[in-house]
């Protein structure tokens, strides 16, 4: 690993907390392509299939940020454990009434509370930043966490699918909750390096975070960004199909997963002085200009190319984006600031994966990838319109410093404590 990777795990505990989000967030890439696989498997109704997966999504886009923002309050410990038995039993109630084939209804109410599932990504990008805040390491974590991410997207679908397949349809599913239960309950284990919560005071009331302007300029662009990720998802699936090699869609999926894995790792070398809104919008750009050769694809190694490279420019203008988060939130409201983001990402995910089916379902899927060039515009758009906001500092968080500036400075004196 090189040196800027390697001098993050100087700090004690980084690694075993690091170890824990890791296997803790692999549910998040392998719920709802498990449960796709299980119902497909068990019944053979697609159509309810992709309904329980973009059922999990929208709950996850609306308790996501309620669960980080109690955690935020009362600490991760006393909130991650509750929300996880809660996932943990909806996830249960989905398996059985899938085996034992129980109305549909059960099926949808389980989905729905599987939502309750904690942003274990942004729990512990919440712990790098107590450790690391103010200084050059706190880039390199961000990049290091982004990375993460992406093996995480890389292999779990791999891993879920091919359980589903090869040893019983519920495998996939039933791993990613195992994969859950241990990240909770090692990371919250973890009391050395949990960020120190901030109560509400006594009658007073919190805002939410997404009151910031600079979040939510955030939140809508990556409303668009998840769109583009939903969208080339479904479209790639659907042109592999049409090229009779289905199969090889995991491949090629997998090498715009690689791509930005690898872009994640070389950004987080590197070292800028410019402001991070900047460099955010230039990755904005980016992804959408990389939108522009999917409408010529003629094959699938042109496409699995063109892949590659678009997803060079994923994992850094995620990495700034957490920056600016970081930048514009309330300290006190970082964790539910950071799922947020996440919560937007799940909102275009869900919607780029309906609208690219119903146009490829009408036109093809040259057609589809229409649908991703288009999100990557109004991206594009939402950065320019709203680069003024996260250009200017967040009132709201000097206002919060003030009345916390007390227990955050002597948490950083004693970051570990």
């Amino acid at each position: 690993m090189p040196s800027p990777y390697r001098a993050l795990f100087a700090a004690p505990g980084t690694k075993a907390f690091s170890t824990a989000g890791f296997l803790g967030r692999m549910p998040l890439s392998m719920m709802g392509i498990g449960v796709v696989t299980m119902i497909s498997q068990l019944t053979g109704r697609y159509g309810l299939a992709g309904a329980l997966s973009a059922t999990i999504a929208l709950s996850s886009a609306v308790a996501g940020p309620q669960v980080s923002r109690l955690v935020d309050q009362y600490g991760q410990r006393r909130v991650l454990r509750p929300a996880m038995l809660i996932t943990l039993t909806a996830a249960a109630g989905l398996l059985l009434a899938a085996h034992f084939r129980w109305p549909d209804w059960v099926l949808f109410v389980c989905s729905a509370a599987v939502g309750c599932t904690p942003s274990l990504g942004a729990m512990t990008r919440a712990r790098w930043a107590a450790i690391y805040r103010g200084t050059p390491q706190l880039h390199t974590a961000y990049s290091f966490e982004s990375v993460v991410d992406e093996v995480c997207f890389i292999f779990g679908p791999i891993i879920s699918i091919g359980l589903s397949t090869a040893w019983f349809p519920e495998a996939g599913p039933l791993l990613a909750a195992c994969f859950l239960v241990v990240g909770v309950f090692w990371l919250t284990s973890q009391r050395a390096t949990e960020p120190a919560p901030h109560p509400r005071e006594p009658g007073g009331r919190t805002p939410s975070a997404l009151r910031s302007p600079g979040l939510q300029v955030l939140v809508f662009t990556f409303v668009a960004t998840g769109t583009i990720f939903g969208a080339v998802d479904v479209v790639t699936v659907a042109y592999a199909e049409e090229q009779g090699q289905k199969g090889a869609a995991s491949l090629v999926l997998a090498l715009y997963a690689a791509g930005s894995c690898l872009a994640g790792v070389a950004f987080g070398l590197l070292r800028f002085a410019g402001p991070p809104a900047r460099r955010w919008l230039l990755g904005v750009c980016a992804m959408a200009v990389s939108m522009i050769p999917l409408q010529l694809v003629g094959n699938l190694p042109f496409l699995a190319v063109a892949l590659f490279v678009a997803g060079l420019a994923i994992a850094p203008t995620m990495i700034t984006t957490m920056a600016l988060v970081e930048e514009h939130v309330p300290r006190a409201q970082l964790t539910e600031g950071m799922t947020w983001v996440s919560t937007g990402l799940l909102v275009g995910v869900a919607l780029g994966s309906g609208v690219s089916g119903w146009v490829i379902d009408a036109a093809g899927a040259d057609a589809g990838y229409g649908v991703p060039a288009v999100a990557g515009a109004v991206a594009v758009a939402a950065g320019f319109l709203g680069y003024r906001r996260l250009r200017r500092p967040a009132a709201q968080r000097e206002e919060t410093h003030e009345r916390h500036g007390e227990r955050d400075d002597d948490h950083e004196r004693h970051p570990m404590a």
